[in-house]
């Protein structure tokens, strides 16, 4: 069926397929960032004050 079609429509085929494969393997890389995040133990605050402390005190260094 592919081969079918035009030289110009095979390339416009090619760069949505190629998009696609990108998309999957950023949201694979993702997904595993965020599976390996949810291992991590959480951060507990006493306040919210004090959380943005804590973010503010990381970014000055």
């Amino acid at each position: 069926m592919l081969t079918k079609l035009p030289e110009k429509k095979l390339k416009a085929v090619k760069k949505y397929v190629e998009r696609l494969l990108e998309k999957e393997k950023k949201r694979k890389a993702f997904e595993k960032r965020v599976l390996k995040a949810e291992k991590e133990p959480g951060i507990l605050f006493e306040t919210i004050e004090d959380a943005v402390k804590a973010v503010f005190d990381e970014t000055e260094d």
